[in-house]
């Protein structure tokens, strides 16, 4: 169809084009579309999801704080207190859940970053983060474990509104005012001025990010409808953003009474969401105790001026001060965890305690494949070295240089400067082609019925202040090596396709 405005005839499809134009001079609204790709591709992966969740998370510092945080919230206690790593959290909670919630907070960072340098825009992204609060509080009153999800489809369903917004803000003011000249609501005024409405655009962004097709069949408004039995999975989470974006807008208004606008909302969805109105107003209550009590984007983005919105670059930083603290709470998630996990999720465990808890520049599972008389690398966690996997490869018979030897030995061994001319000698040459700007690394071998089945590698690069391996930090590493070795012999439950050749 076409829309006229005072610029002339206007299409859906110039729209758009107008739209992903400006998008590409001035960069994506969350800036998030790479992180967005790996999380939705290990939500949607095989029997190596959960590594690679883990690993997506852990490639962002701060994604990784706020997982381990929320996991930690009295919203999950029903799991347990004391969640110490992304593998086990993902392991607990699911790669669904944990991929939510990511989704959620990427866009959380990437619309506060956007919007610095839009006044309406700004606007938009502060009801679409407390729409995400007011959804989580009520997803939780109804005892659902979608609640991440829930919370995603809420923050995105303005997209549309924030899009405009942002990248088409002379558009955006003239819907406005031909809104306020007719009396149309907003959709329909953009439907005139732009020719199609806001959730179009929204649903038309979502898809072009790959988001999943359940969040995306949210992206428009469910008005309220007396129902005869419960919703559909998908109308739920449609009721819910719908309610949640209505109710954040009504918060943030300055128009009506709000108390009354708020109980005729919730008294509206009450039933289509399976609860109480009273629920339901306790649970925008406690939304807005939360959004004004946490270090939030709502309150963030009103203490930042427009020069101030850029993130500082992050510090280069060495082993962690409490690094042996740090490794004693990984190993005690991989001791609760030893009953009820099967060895690769021990070994994810075990791979991020070392990674996380030494600060090392790169982790790196390798496991030795009897069939081709070989240790490769399997699993890793680091900037890079993904992609170095295919040359980390060694046969298995005795060479003299440290990997065997400490294979031979079933002992830890560090090497504090890897530089040293007097030590280059024993190290492989594959090892010094793959990873030549290592200055220190440690081998910690795995042995199962006394054979040696691999073992974890991890390393400091130059790029590290220098470090080493101190002796309160052996007995937690010794300990998370006996429970790996324990889980590789057991091996009660059906692998992923890195580990089942081993042994």
């Amino acid at each position: 169809m076409h829309a006229f405005s005072n610029t002339g005839p206007v299409s859906a499809e110039k729209t758009m084009e107008l739209l992903w134009s400006r998008v590409r001079q001035r960069g994506d609204l969350p800036g998030f579309s790479k992180v967005v790709s790996a999380i939705i591709g290990a939500m949607r992966g095989d029997d190596d999801r959960e590594f690679n969740m883990t690993r997506t998370v852990l490639q962002d510092p701060a994604l990784t704080q706020k997982v381990l945080r929320l996991a930690n919230s009295a919203m999950y206690s029903v799991f347990g207190q004391g969640i110490n790593t992304v593998s086990k959290a993902v392991i607990v909670l699911g790669t669904e859940a944990i991929g939510h919630l990511a989704l959620g907070l990427k866009l959380v960072d990437g619309l506060s970053a956007a919007s610095s340098e839009s006044a309406n825009a700004r606007v938009e992204m502060e009801k679409s983060v407390l729409a995400g609060h007011i959804a989580r509080q009520m997803a939780s009153s109804a005892n659902t474990r979608d609640a991440e999800e829930a919370v995603v489809c809420s923050m995105l369903h303005s997209l549309g509104r924030m899009m405009a917004t942002f990248y088409l803000s002379d558009r955006w003011h003239l819907v406005q005012e031909y809104s306020v000249r007719t009396g149309a609501d907003e959709n329909e005024a953009a439907r005139e001025i732009l020719g199609l409405r806001f959730d179009d655009i929204g649903r038309h962004a979502a898809q072009h990010w790959g988001l999943p097709a359940a969040v995306v069949d949210t992206l428009q408004d469910m008005p309220p409808k007396p129902i005869g039995e419960p919703l559909d999975h998908k109308d739920w989470l449609a009721a819910i953003a719908t309610v949640s974006s209505r109710c954040a807008d009504a918060l943030t208004s300055d128009n009506g009474d709000i108390e009354e606008i708020l109980a005729d909302l919730t008294s509206d969805y009450a039933d289509m969401l399976g609860l109480e109105s009273g629920q339901m107003l306790l649970a925008l209550e406690n939304a807005q105790k939360t959004a004004a009590s946490e270090d939030s984007v709502v309150v963030r983005t009103q203490r930042r001026s427009n020069t101030e919105h850029k993130e500082p670059a992050a510090p280069i930083v060495g082993k962690p001060a409490d690094a042996a603290a740090r490794l004693a709470r990984g190993v005690a998630d991989m001791r609760d965890a030893l009953q009820s996990t099967s060895s690769g999720q021990v070994m994810t465990m075990a791979l991020e305690t070392v990674y996380q808890g030494l600060s090392f520049s790169r982790t790196i599972a390798f496991l030795r494949n009897q069939e081709q008389s070989q240790y490769a690398a399997n699993m890793c966690f680091g900037d890079g070295v993904q992609e170095l996997l295919p040359r980390l490869v060694f046969g298995d018979a005795y060479q003299p240089d440290v990997f065997h030897a400490a294979l031979a030995n079933d002992k830890m061994i560090f090497v504090e400067n890897a530089q040293d001319a007097a030590f280059i000698s024993k190290v492989p040459r594959w090892w010094k082609d793959a990873l030549p700007t290592v200055r220190s690394f440690m081998v910690l071998p795995l042995t199962v019925n006394r054979r040696p089945v691999g073992f974890i590698y991890g390393d400091w690069d130059m790029t590290k202040p220098p470090s080493k391996i101190e002796q309160a930090e052996i007995a937690p590493l010794n300990e998370l090596r006996t429970l790996v070795m324990h889980a590789l012999e057991q091996r009660r439950q059906p692998e992923p396709a890195w580990a089942r050749k081993i042994l």
